[in-house]
């Protein structure tokens, strides 16, 4: 929880025992009137900055407490079953990731990782640096189940109801051969679509960090 979170949850705790206090000192009194009675509270009169700042807190605390249960909710938000790793600067890549972008917004159950941002964390991903995502497609299941080659592509294509589509590969034999066929485009798949050999994409990548750095810029890219 965010430090003006629990800043807010504790100005809406006094406020909640300022009204108590002030409901025990100053009971509601009985108003008849024309259509019968109703109950009727004094207001609360404050003789300090600090009971001020309650009164404040009062009159926002519903405000208050929606943003403590929007930050709960914040939490567990994410609803995916599984993260796609993919170089968002590969075109042809981009034209599956697309695809499965589209089919997704049925099932809510891949998070896209772009490799290429400068926010790519491999903390948050495995432990799985720059070079070696750039080398093979990955995929990695929320309990923390990695897949690479054909049976992450398997996989993803499971969680948007097209599985029938690589289901063949499920037998080895069938596997063997479109892995063999994988590993031949994921080698040469930069000079297929124009780019730096990887060797020479990670050097530029290092090279743009080290310069981020110098410039007091945020070290993350990795």
């Amino acid at each position: 929880m965010a430090a003006s979170s629990i800043k807010r949850a504790l100005i809406c705790s006094a406020a909640a025992v300022s009204i108590t206090r002030h409901t025990r000192n100053n009971p509601p009194k009985i108003v008849r009137h024309g259509f019968g009675r109703s109950m009727v509270w004094s207001a609360p009169r404050y003789d300090s900055c600090a009971s001020h700042m309650v009164c404040a807190a009062v009159v926002e605390q519903k405000n208050c407490s929606t943003s403590l249960a929007n930050q709960g909710s914040k939490d567990s938000f994410e609803t995916w079953k599984i993260k796609m790793l993919y170089d968002g600067e590969c075109p042809l890549c981009m034209r599956e990731v697309n695809m499965l972008r589209e089919r997704n917004k049925q099932y809510g159950t891949i998070k896209f990782v772009d490799i290429s941002s400068d926010e790519y964390s491999p903390e948050e991903n495995a432990g799985l640096d720059y070079k070696t995502v750039m080398g093979r497609i990955h995929v990695i299941q929320y309990d923390g189940t990695m897949f690479t080659d054909i049976a992450a592509f398997r996989r993803l294509y499971e969680e948007v109801g097209l599985g029938w589509v690589y289901a063949i590969t499920k037998y080895s034999p069938i596997a063997t051969i479109a892995n063999a066929i994988y590993a031949i485009w994921a080698k040469y798949r930069l000079e297929i679509t124009g780019r730096p050999p990887l060797q020479e994409v990670v050097e530029e990548r290092e090279q743009k960090k080290v310069e981020a750095c110098n410039e007091g810029g945020r070290c993350r890219m990795q």
